[in-house]
């Protein structure tokens, strides 16, 4: 089981990411556009963790309360393209978020409450504080050789948008529930 808290974008910049799954899906090549899946959407991944989430959803209901992201939304800048991986020749292609204070203090924020709610929950350490590289995954398993085509079907032209919800995903059951 892996769960995640993850961060999702107002519904214009959302479009705009899943604009960029079809174009690469419509060049044959890996896309997030080809998962079907109703909980499928573009978001920024702000912790993981292997189980052990729910004790900290309260926690979790309280910061987002705080940070009023319903009503206001959190100013964010979905970036340039980034790769991670390499493994065996394939690599993850992505968007930066731009880690801008707001957002980095948002991020610490999550951390501090599922540290004090939920402490025996074996937290990713590359979604820590001081580890993470916020991100909008576009997709996975890209072959090393069709990378220069991928990039030329993304604009990589900024998006500044709103981080307007937050939800919990749990892999097992392939859930998500809305944080407050």
């Amino acid at each position: 089981m892996v769960q995640s808290v993850e961060l999702l974008l107002e519904p214009d910049a959302e479009q705009l990411v899943r604009d960029e799954w079809v174009a690469l899906a419509d060049a044959g090549l890996p896309s997030l556009a080809t998962r079907s899946s109703d909980t499928n959407r573009p978001h920024v991944t702000v912790a993981v963790a292997e189980s052990g989430l729910e004790p900290a959803v309260d926690a979790l209901n309280a910061v987002f309360r705080g940070w009023h992201l319903a009503e206001r939304g959190l100013p964010v800048v979905v970036g340039p393209p980034v790769l991670f991986g390499g493994h065996r020749s394939r690599w993850v292609l992505a968007r930066l978020v731009v880690p801008s204070r707001p957002l980095v203090t948002l991020h610490s924020a999550v951390h501090r409450a599922i540290d004090a709610a939920a402490p025996d929950a074996e937290v990713v350490d590359q979604t820590r504080p001081d580890s993470w590289t916020p991100h909008v995954t576009l997709a996975r398993r890209i072959e090393a050789d069709r990378l220069g085509e991928a990039l030329t079907r993304i604009d990589a032209s900024p998006i500044p948008c709103r981080v307007t919800g937050a939800r919990l995903w749990d892999s097992t059951p392939k859930t998500v529930s809305e944080l407050s």
